[in-house]
């Protein structure tokens, strides 16, 4: 317990200052980088442009309790550790996996007698990755967040709409932020490479305006990663008085880092995207977003019934063969596996993507639906009964269509598409019943 209070009793900053050169050298580039004032931060100018709300209230002493919620390398942790030295407030860190109750009930003790000591500043309390936190976890925090002895500021790369309870959820602000650009990646390697207190400076490395741009274009917004592949490719090229080459960006690390976890918020964008990019007839973004989800390691079986899906509800009845494609592609791809799977997934996906669309079928049973739900529930005409002598068989016309009543009042759940086979579908059911005359008649009214 004692090694744990020592969390509590000085700010991380203020240990690292006093660590000596060597000690600041053994630390990672991306840790040495980080910004000491608002000023220095790059990347967030929604929270922390100049004007902005967050930002005033920083500039003027105040921190709100606040989840701090975005990717790994936007710069949770770092805007943590501004918040507590730009408003000059103690900074007590506890992490949500490991923390037991026992000690979140000594970080709300030290809070207070914090607050003491400072006359009536209110301690900042950091819990990183707080969306592991159960329900006792947050009992312990509450009433002292409630009380205002602590301002609670937490982490996470998990939506905390879903993952954070909603007791705790209503005592905090939600802060986003996002990957940084490229351009905010650029300058960050650029300043690393010229800092000679903190940075590469030192070593007086130079680096091609190439391998700058590639390493920013490979790190996917994670100012983390951009600092990490920096700091390996700035010590080798010290070995040998190398200048840094778009060659040696590509030698050490060629693929970009996928932002993707088949669990996590950037699954169900990318695979929203794809489904979107295919109900739009794009088939290049369809196809963009299906690379997305493979490089990133997506069950095959996930984006398989997900073009079922889409040949259903989009393609549907304007290409009937478009559901016989995507099945077929869902049980080729299931048994010849990747990296050859890849080809299978993007021809049913161009395929569905470059189709006609309707969505009547869905629709159609949509509404059906909501009337037996509603309770619109018919007897079967005595005529359909399976024993009946009056049905009349359509087959014994030469239309192989003969009028008579399928239900005992009439109902209209399908409404046919104009496009592709559905055309022709709608031609001739218009022939047989006048609702689908009347379809025309609505339309060209409207």
């Amino acid at each position: 317990m004692i090694e744990q209070r020592r969390l509590w009793e000085e700010e991380p900053q203020k240990k690292r200052a006093r660590a000596s050169p060597k000690e600041n050298w053994e630390r990672p580039l991306a840790d040495r980088m980080r910004p000491r004032t608002l000023d220095e931060f790059l990347g967030q100018e929604h929270l922390l442009g100049p004007g902005r709300p967050l930002r005033r209230l920083l500039e003027a002493g105040e921190v709100p309790s606040a989840i701090l919620y975005g990717p790994p390398g936007s710069g949770k942790t770092t805007l943590v550790r501004l918040m507590a030295s730009v408003t000059g407030r103690k900074l007590l860190e506890i992490n949500a996996v490991t923390a037991k109750v026992s000690q979140l009930r000594e970080l709300v003790d030290a809070a207070k007698g914090e607050k003491e000591i400072r006359g009536g500043k209110t301690p900042l309390a950091f819990v990183d990755e707080i969306y592991h936190f159960n329900k006792q976890q947050q009992n312990v925090l509450l009433p002292a967040v409630e009380r205002g002895d602590l301002i609670l500021l937490g982490t996470t790369v998990e939506n905390p709409y879903f993952e954070i309870n909603k007791t705790l959820l209503s005592r905090a602000i939600v802060l986003e932020l996002r990957p940084l650009k490229k351009e905010e990646l650029i300058e960050l390697l650029r300043r690393a490479l010229a800092d000679v207190e903190r940075g590469l400076g030192k070593l007086g490395i130079e680096a091609e305006g190439e391998a700058i741009d590639r390493i920013a274009e490979l790190s996917s917004g994670d100012a983390r990663q951009a600092l990490n592949r920096l700091e390996a490719l700035a010590v080798a090229a010290s070995k040998n008085g190398r200048k840094i080459t778009a060659a040696d960006v590509e030698a050490l690390s060629p693929k970009a880092l996928q932002r993707y976890d088949r669990a996590a918020d950037e699954h169900y964008a990318v695979i929203s995207a794809f489904i979107k990019s295919v109900r739009g007839s794009d088939p290049d973004a369809a196809v963009y977003w299906l690379a997305r989800m493979l490089a990133s390691g997506e069950d095959v079986r996930f984006i398989a019934r997900r073009l079922l899906i889409l040949a259903a509800e989009d393609v549907g009845l304007a290409d009937p063969l478009a559901i016989a494609i995507a099945a077929s592609a869902a049980y080729a791809v299931d048994w010849v596996g990747l990296p050859e799977g890849r080809i299978i997934l993007s021809e049913a996906t161009i395929y569905l993507a470059s189709a006609p669309k309707s969505n009547s079928a869905y629709k159609a049973i949509d509404a059906a639906m909501s009337a037996v739900e509603g309770g619109d529930l018919m007897e079967v005409p005595p005529h359909l009964h399976a024993t009946s002598p009056d049905y009349k068989y359509p087959h014994d016309d030469p239309r192989h269509w003969i009028p008579q009543n399928y239900l005992p009042e009439p109902r209209h759940f399908y409404h046919p598409g104009s496009l592709g086979k559905e055309a022709e579908m709608r031609d001739r059911l218009r022939q047989f019943w006048r609702r689908y005359r009347d379809d025309v008649l609505g339309q060209e009214k409207s």
